[in-house]
Parts: structure tokens; C-alpha cells; sequence
């Protein structure tokens, strides 16, 4: 049962609704985020509710059931609203979000929440982002413990591993690049192969925090990463290895 203002539903029962669709968006950074399907921004405490971000959503469907609700929501990739790069790099992933009407004529009627969750896949298609919403309920059908597999379940390093990753990782700074996915640091001694299937971890630079596994290691310092970085790899950036 949703609820909301007696002055609001009064509204809702009316002939004439003037109502816009907001979308409240918390990134796991703390940044928050406003998008509406309005023709002008909603203030609307203390966060502005952009207009112009090419936000649709598609038709909302709720169950009982475990199962993810088919909720999306598609919007332009614009470099003042939200970046490629920013998207590629994870930061919307498992963003808190919150989906609600207000009467744009008269925001002190309140709003009406129709949905909350979180965003679970993120990706790019044809230069619009594409963001699954997911429900409350979702995590009730996920697989609680562990399961036994053939191959190790730990990952190098953690609790479950035992092992000290630092004792093998080592530091280093990028000399040349060829472009996101390819750098080199001609004062690696290491073999070729030693750092492949390993993982390089950027501590400087625009791609600082971010992580990638090694494709391939080549003699003379040349790593080949699995995956293209978010951002420009740049010389002078500092990187761990392991």
C-alpha cells in the first residue's frame, strides 16, 4: 500500500493530474544524483531533479514472487549529467535509487514513492546506458554459503587464500602507453609471462583505485591488460603488480 498526503490524493483523484516521475540516485561514493521525466528541473529537498538527461523509464512490474522486477532505465550519456567513463568504471554499480511522483505545480503536496532499490547491471548501448533496477526482494533469491568446486574458490590473497599477497607484489611507474588496455615500464627485469594472469592495480592517475587482470607480460616491462581501463592511461602513473 503506497502512501501519500491527503492533499496529493486528492490530486491523484482529480481530472487534470500534473505530475512528473523523479529518480533519486545515491552512488556508493555518497554523490546523489536527481533525474525527472519533467520539461523543467524539480527542487525538491535539497536535490535538483535534472530535466534535460534523456531519462525514460520502462513500464514498472511488481510481484510476489523472487524473481527481478523488470524495471529499466535509459538515458543519454551526457558528460554534464552522466559520463561513459564513470559508467565503464563502475561507479553506478549497486547505486541506491529511488523512484517517486510529486504534482510539479505544488511540491509541498508531497510525493508518492512507487519504487526503491538499487541498480544491479550497467551497461552501454549505442551511446545511452541502460540500468537494470532491482527490488527489495531480489537478494531473497540469492545463493547464501559457499559451494564446493573442483577449482579454488578463494581468491589470491584474501582470508580464504592464507596467503600474504604483498609478499609478492611490487611497484612501479608507467613509461609509455599505447592505449587504454597497453603500457609499459622499461624497469621491469621480471620474465615474460611472470605477470600474466596476475592483476595490475592503478594508485595514481586518472584510473587510481582501478583495477585490471594481465592478458600478457612480455619481456621488457610490456603489459597487456584483460580489459580496456576506464580512463586514459597515462606515463608517470604508479601501479602495483602481483
Amino acid at each position: 500500500m503506497k502512501t501519500l498526503s491527503p492533499a496529493l490524493a486528492a490530486h491523484m483523484r482529480g481530472e487534470v493530474l500534473r505530475l512528473a516521475t523523479c529518480w533519486k540516485l545515491t552512488r556508493r561514493d555518497g554523490e546523489v544524483m536527481g533525474f525527472t521525466d519533467h520539461d523543467a528541473d524539480v527542487e525538491l529537498e535539497g536535490v535538483r531533479y535534472v530535466a534535460a538527461s534523456g531519462f525514460s523509464p520502462t513500464a514498472m512490474e511488481a510481484s510476489a514472487q523472487l524473481n527481478v522486477d523488470n524495471m529499466e532505465l535509459e538515458g543519454m550519456l551526457q558528460a554534464e549529467v552522466i559520463d561513459e567513463a564513470d559508467v565503464l568504471a563502475g561507479r553506478y554499480d549497486y547505486a541506491e535509487i529511488e523512484v517517486f511522483q510529486v504534482n510539479y505545480a505544488d511540491l509541498a503536496m508531497g510525493r508518492m514513492l512507487l519504487r526503491t532499490g538499487w541498480l544491479g547491471e550497467v551497461r552501454v548501448d549505442n551511446g545511452q546506458f541502460v540500468a537494470e533496477l532491482r527490488g527489495l526482494t531480489q537478494p531473497l533469491g540469492n545463493q547464501i554459503g559457499s559451494l564446493y568446486a573442483p577449482a579454488c574458490r578463494a581468491r589470491f590473497g584474501d582470508a580464504r587464500c592464507g596467503q600474504n599477497a604483498s609478499m609478492w607484489t611490487v611497484s612501479g611507474t608507467v613509461d609509455a602507453t599505447q592505449d587504454r588496455a597497453r603500457f609499459a615500464d622499461a624497469s621491469r627485469a621480471e620474465a615474460a609471462g611472470h605477470f600474466t594472469a596476475g592483476l595490475v592495480r592503478f594508485v595514481s592517475g586518472a584510473n587510481a583505485g582501478h583495477a585490471m587482470e594481465v592478458k600478457e607480460f612480455a619481456a621488457g616491462g610490456q603489459f597487456s591488460l584483460a580489459l580496456a581501463m576506464p580512463y586514459a592511461i597515462a606515463a608517470g602513473d604508479a601501479y602495483e603488480a602481483v
